[in-house]
Parts: structure tokens; sequence; C-alpha cells
């Protein structure tokens, strides 16, 4: 809507203002690869991330759209996206509103406009001037994005996107591997958007507080969104809790405890079905919790199809061969 009807406010400059006079560059970061990664990017880890989430974890209902039957996972990916396209088109909407508000002329505005002063004269020396017109041969799209230099609107789409992106994989996805690739995803992401902001200044498009405030804004977004809107932060908290609660459940049915530092994995409840399943109780499973931190499905069918064979029943006469086990599976690897 600004872009086709909004008029920018007419600010006037300074002869001597030598922060006008840079040259006029081609952007590093173009605008359709501004909106296509930083749309493009996020909307496909959180559908892929829903969906994982989705398969791994149970307690989710489908949804009912025109008759037809809608898996939970899709539903959740539906809300997630369109809660980040919304935090996108305000961060949007809020940057357009200060560029066309405010007018703040863009560090090649000089070179772009040449305006029909002749800033050599004294007259104009130190003199702010508002009577002016560009004599520069240039369109007008351009003499009209000369004056929307605050903020960076690079800055605070790439901020917005990358931030909430990078808050998306720790607060809502779970990672079995090395917690240093959720890391590193994070860092890049911080990356390409430190980048996209320190690129608006070395093609003279920004002055270096434009980029500051539009960085800023994107951030404030992303996390005013992620807290407020889509609950990412709430999301977890109640899975903590819900983990927390059911982890003490079991430890006061089965009167072991201790167990709180290894139940982690996500697939705890597919593993107690495969242990109940084959007719051992509940203590099988917190046994072997509590005999080692590092565990996996894999290792406790392999147990339990040693426990089959020897048809043993007591669980601490099966101590060495747990032991053995373990480091069978573990040289394996």
């Amino acid at each position: 809507m600004f872009f086709l009807f909004g008029k920018p406010y007419k600010r006037g400059f300074f002869c001597n203002d030598e922060s006008l006079y840079h040259p006029y560059l081609d952007s590093t970061v173009t605008s359709t690869m501004l909106y296509v990664i930083g749309l493009f990017l996020p909307i496909c880890t959180m559908i892929i991330g829903e969906y994982l989430h989705g398969r791994n974890f149970s307690g989710h209902t489908a949804n009912m759209l025109f008759g037809y039957t809608i898996p939970p996972w899709l539903w959740n990916a539906y809300k997630k996206v369109g809660v980040f396209g919304f935090g996108a088109a305000c961060t949007v909407f809020i940057t357009d509103t200060a560029k066309y508000t405010i007018g703040r002329l863009r560090p090649h505005f000089m070179e772009l406009c040449v305006p029909n002063i002749d800033c050599n004269l004294p007259e104009y020396q130190h003199k702010y001037i508002m009577d002016f017109h560009c004599t520069a041969a240039v369109s007008n799209k351009l003499l009209k994005e000369v004056r929307l230099s605050f903020p960076s609107g690079h800055s605070s789409f790439s901020a917005y996107t990358m931030i909430y992106l990078a808050m998306y994989l720790q607060l809502r996805m779970k990672w079995e591997g090395s917690k240093l690739l959720k890391h590193f995803l994070q860092l890049l992401c911080l990356l390409m958007a430190w980048f996209t902001a320190m690129t608006r200044i070395s093609n003279y498009k920004h002055h270096w507080s434009d980029v500051l405030a539009g960085s800023t804004l994107g951030i404030v977004s992303a996390l005013v969104v992620a807290h407020c809107v889509a609950h990412l932060f709430k999301e977890e908290k109640e899975k903590c809790s819900i983990e927390k609660h059911r982890t003490t459940d079991y430890e006061a049915e089965t009167g072991i405890t201790g167990i709180q530092s290894s139940f982690h994995d996500k697939n705890f409840d597919k593993i107690v079905r495969i242990v109940l399943n084959n007719g051992y109780p509940l203590q099988l499973i917190f046994f072997i919790i509590k005999k080692k931190k590092f565990w996996t499905k894999d290792i406790i069918i392999k147990i339990i199809f040693i426990r089959k064979q020897t048809n043993s029943l007591n669980l601490q006469s099966d101590t060495d061969l747990l032991d053995k086990t373990y480091d069978n599976l573990f040289i394996s690897k």
C-alpha cells in the first residue's frame, strides 16, 4: 500500500552534510533475495519441524475442515506459519510507516538526485535547504526510494525472520543428536541477519543508525510474536512441566528414584510400550535408565531379546548381562 500510494515526507538537506555524498551502488542482498530466503527458509523449517513433532509426540487431536480430517501436524504447521507470516507483515508495516513518515535521505542522495542547488555558493553554506528539485535523469521510483532511509527495511525483515527461526529451533524442535548442530544452525541464522545489515552500510543504502534501528525493530518484533502470539515459550514450559510430573509419577509407582536427569529421550513412551508388550514390568525400564546415562531404543530391544533367551526375570541378577550388552553396542558403534 505504501509503495503504491504512499508519498514520503519531503526532507531538506545541508550542502555541507558529507553523509549524503556517497556513491550509488547495487545491493549485495537484493529485495528478491531478502524476501525469498527470509520467508522460504523459516516456512519450510516449520513445516518439517511440525511434521517431526507430530510424529514423535502423542496427544494431538485431528481437526475437521469442510468434512475432511486435517492431520494434527499439518494443522499445527498452518498455525505456526500463519503466526510467523502475521509477524512478518506487521514488521514490514511498522518499518514502512516510519520510512514514509520520517523521509530520511539515503547516503547516496546527492549523486542520485543532483539537486538544482549550487552548493559552492556562499549563501547555501550551513543553510537548511528545502526548496529544491532533482535534476538527475533517474526514474521516479529511485527518487522516491532515496527518501526512505530510516529505518532499514532489509535489517528489520532479516532480523525478524532469522531471530524468529533461531527461537523456533530452540523452543519447538527436539534434537536426538549433537546439540552443537542446533546451535550451529542458529548461529547461521544470526549471521545471515548480521550480514544483511552490514551490507546495507557498505553499499551506502543506509546510515548506521538506520540499520541499528531496523535490526532492533526486527528483534523486538520476533520476541513479541514468539512470546505473546505464537506462545513458543509457554509451550516449552508446559512441555517441561508435563515431563517432570510424568517422571515423578513413574517414580512414585515403582519406588525407584533418581531418574530425573536421564528422563529426556522423546522415545520414552515407545520404549515403555516395548517393555510392556514383551510382558516385563516397568521396573525394567527404570533399572536401565538408572544404570546408564546414555541409552537408545535399539539398546532396550537388544536387552529384552537377550532376557527372553535367558528367561530371567530377576532384575539384579542381570547386572553383568546389561553391562556386557551396553559395552558391545557401544564398541560396535
